[in-house]
């Protein structure tokens, strides 16, 4: 056992005198100040369920049930060594052979936050795949599950080895509503149903090892639950963030990505947030976590709640809705927040207990669901493959992943053209054209920038400098800039650099420095004087010579400037590309590989983040608030950029399918009530399914990505929103010079519901059309005919406590 394990389990029993009561002003402070032992990382093993204390227990009982074994278990504790284990760092109970555990293990997309300090085959071999955001702008669902499940294979080696954990504070599926918010980054985009919830299901299954395996993979943990999407935004800190929402937006918006986790990709895990909703801290929350999560949205029987790390502990401080941190503790567990990540609960349940607000009971259900979930991962079976596959994994199954060239992939499917001026793709080095490129700006030699936040150790970090170089051309580097500054010192270097070379290409954008986990942005505008940089650059360049700006980072920066500047010939968004990130942005501009990646936000001008405050969590447009509508569901403005825009280097033709309906009449009280064994409710059956011919006719081979949109003036409450997203695919490699693909996106019955306003999803009477990207190549028009039914009702909001099993 770790020795700061032992010192937690002799501590707990009088830390309540010792705990400090000096308090951070969390309103404003966005990083909470954790307790060493909830960071520590532990040597993980296994229960010896052959001779240990514990294999008589029913725990070791294979044939037993999960949540039976769990009781089991549990009931051997000591009331001092039961809440000693509530934390995310458990001590274990050695006197039963239990070894110590960490719940917290990182998995966004590459393994951390683990052991990983020994030199070794297993420590070099994690790879660092493009942030979420990056890897969804391929609107590739088949990549996503590939992405998790080489890290829940890669997880299991590594927990194999008792270097990781089993389960995984993975995937951060809040969406990314406001250009501002720093961890936009770690989520799939701004659109709720359709993108984030195809990611998070794609996510969820693929960490888990399926909808319903016979063995659990990993466990993976959707959060943060919920309507958290600002870190510090004008001084106002996530921790004591209390941002109202209407039910219509809960229901439309901030929650349905949630609902698809719990009940299509059964997630066994849900992670409460730091914030508070309407006045409740999301972690004492009854209605969310047992109303909504339990009640409405059919989380796994037994999967468990875990609180964001010290969120508990806020919810007395700042949120001041306990009025002590006993008492915030009492309301978290009563809530449904089954696990603290902090040690809110092991200091003080003690107290909680002796006032009586918390009984053993209470503190027993959570700890059972949360050991239900281990039995559920083969964590008490023994080490035999025979009783669980996974626990045979190691080093050679990692190599077998390919994660290297599915990390590559990834990078170059997600990034986006924005403009081209046909500049694009550069003719190579052995063509006898641009055999010396400029390689300027802040992301030009860029490595660990490559992997934006939450990453483990990359086995490499392949820069575009080093790419460049590889790839034979001669490569004039000069940074001319930083990503913040607005000293010029360095644009001398770097308008040299390019006058040297055949073509110039400028990376540069933003970086954790000025986006990331606790640090929104102030403003939407390119930061510092790259801007200025990239002006001189263009000024002074002969006209056959390409300028190419490739815009880095995940959240969008107001790029109008370059957009309508005729001499910069070529922009693309890069993201946060991962390992092989300068291989990935080298072969798309050299095109060795074509780009079909797809914004999955909006770049706003940058007078938008400036507009009104970032703290409205309202998505319609009101004049009042100068709010001008928020996501491409509802802003009224012109956007620089839409949601959905990308550019080819070939040219697509879309038609209808041969002998395709283009018109649809459906009964909604046929729809509701006809018999289909295939789905869970009648919202997920297929209402139709969307085709179209797609012709390249272009002289590149390429991949064609289609995202299918509905929109209506007719059908249920107005306001009515520009659009919504209702599917979507990737064709690869449709053949150039008339190559053909045929397209077929199931357009589900709930795809077409809106949400009325008490947060009820409705399917109303009314005329749809449904169009094929942005520019509408292919429309289906829809009608749907006789009395509105609610298809899932929202549920009254009560607080209390949370039910038993």
């Amino acid at each position: 056992m770790a020795v700061a394990a032992l010192a937690l389990l002799a501590l707990l029993p009088q830390a309540l005198g010792q705990h400090n009561s000096s308090y951070v002003d969390y309103n404003v402070e966005a990083n909470p100040d954790l307790f060493p032992q909830c960071l520590d990382t532990i040597s993980l093993s296994f229960p010896d369920c052959q001779s240990g204390p514990l294999s008589k227990n029913l725990v070791c009982d294979s044939t037993a049930s999960p949540y039976d074994r769990a009781a089991a278990l549990v009931s051997l504790f000591t009331l001092e060594e039961l809440i000693a284990n509530t934390g995310n760092t458990s001590p274990g109970v050695p006197r039963l052979g239990l070894p110590p555990y960490q719940v917290w293990s990182e998995a966004l997309h590459g393994l951390g936050r683990a052991n990983f300090t020994d030199n070794g085959a297993l420590h070099a071999g994690r790879p660092s795949f493009p942030s979420p955001i990056l890897s969804a702008a391929a609107f590739n669902r088949t990549l996503i599950n590939q992405i998790a499940s080489i890290i829940s294979t890669q997880g299991r080696a590594f927990n194999n080895a008792g270097r990781f954990g089993l389960d995984v504070y993975s995937p951060n599926i809040n969406t990314f509503r406001h250009p501002v918010w720093g961890r936009g980054q770690e989520t799939p985009g701004e659109d709720a149903y359709t993108l984030t919830a195809a990611y998070a299901y794609e996510y969820i299954t693929g960490i888990q090892g399926g909808v319903n395996p016979e063995h659990l993979k990993l466990a993976a943990t959707a959060k943060h639950f919920a309507g958290y999407d600002i870190e510090n935004w004008d001084n106002h800190s996530r921790l004591g963030n209390d941002v109202n929402i209407t039910q219509q937006d809960l229901a439309e918006y901030y929650t349905p990505q949630f609902l698809v986790a719990a009940r299509d990709a059964h997630v066994h895990s849900f992670m409460c947030s730091y914030n508070a909703v309407n006045g409740v801290p999301s972690c004492s929350n009854t209605f969310f976590l047992q109303t909504l999560l339990r009640d409405t949205f059919s989380f796994v029987d037994h999967g468990y709640v875990s609180g964001d790390c010290g969120a508990v502990y806020g919810v007395f401080n700042p949120h001041g809705y306990a009025a002590n941190e006993p008492s915030a503790a009492a309301d978290a567990i009563l809530a449904g927040t089954d696990i603290d990540c902090g040690t809110s609960y092991q200091y003080h349940f003690n107290e909680s207990i002796t006032t009586g607000a918390v009984a053993r009971d209470d503190i027993e259900r959570g700890f059972i669901r949360l050991y239900a979930n281990l039995v559920e991962l083969g964590y008490f079976d023994g080490n035999s493959s025979s009783s669980n596959p996974y626990r045979s994994l190691g080093w050679p199954d990692v190599q077998k992943t390919d994660a290297w060239n599915i990390s590559y992939e990834a990078a170059v499917e997600g990034i986006v053209l924005l403009k081209n001026d046909g500049t694009l793709p550069l003719a190579s080095p052995s063509e006898g054209k641009n055999k010396s490129i400029a390689l300027i700006g802040p992301w030009a030699n860029a490595t660990t920038q490559l992997q934006g936040n939450y990453y483990g150790d990359a086995p490499y970090l392949i820069s575009p400098v080093d790419a460049f170089t590889a790839a034979g051309y001669t490569v004039h580097y000069a940074p001319g800039t930083e990503i913040s500054t607005n000293s010029t010192a360095n644009f001398s270097a770097a308008l040299s650099a390019a006058r040297a070379a055949d073509t110039i290409v400028f990376l540069g954008g933003i970086d954790n420095t000025i986006e990331a986990e606790a640090q929104d942005r102030s403003s939407i505008a390119w930061p510092g004087n790259q801007l200025e940089l990239i002006s001189q650059l263009a000024a002074q360049k002969s006209d056959d010579q390409p300028l190419v700006v490739y815009q880095m980072g995940g959240g969008q920066v107001d790029s109008s400037s370059l957009k309508f500047n005729a001499k910069v010939n070529a922009l693309l968004w890069g993201g946060y590309p991962g390992q092989s990130g300068g291989l990935a942005l080298r072969d798309i501009l050299t095109g060795a590989r074509a780009p079909a990646g797809r914004l999955t936000t909006t770049q706003y001008p940058a007078a938008y983040a400036e507009s009104f405050s970032a703290l409205d969590m309202n998505l319609r447009p009101n004049e009042t608030t100068q709010n001008p509508g928020q996501t491409y569901m509802w802003y009224t403005g012109e956007p620089v950029y839409a949601f959905g825009h990308g550019l080819f280097y070939t040219t697509f033709n879309a038609s209808s399918a041969q002998a395709a309906k283009t018109k649809y009449t459906f009964n909604i009280t046929d729809l509701t009530s006809a018999a289909h064994p295939d789905t869970t409710t009648v919202g997920q059956r297929t209402l139709f399914n969307f085709t179209a011919s797609i012709t390249n006719s272009g002289q590149r081979d390429s991949d064609y990505t289609a995202l299918v949109y509905a929109n209506t003036s007719t059908a249920g409450p107005s306001p009515y929103p520009n659009k919504w997203l209702v599917g979507f695919d990737r064709l690869a490699a449709v053949a150039k010079e008339g190559g053909t693909a045929e397209l077929n996106v199931p357009v589900a019955v709930d795809r077409l519901a809106r949400v009325d306003e008490a947060g009820n999803t409705v399917l109303f009477p009314g005329r749809y059309e449904v169009a094929l990207n942005n520019e509408r190549e292919v429309v289906v028009e829809v009608e749907l005919v006789g009395e509105q039914v609610v298809l899932l009702k929202w549920p009254e909001e009560v607080q209390g406590v949370a039910g038993d099993e």
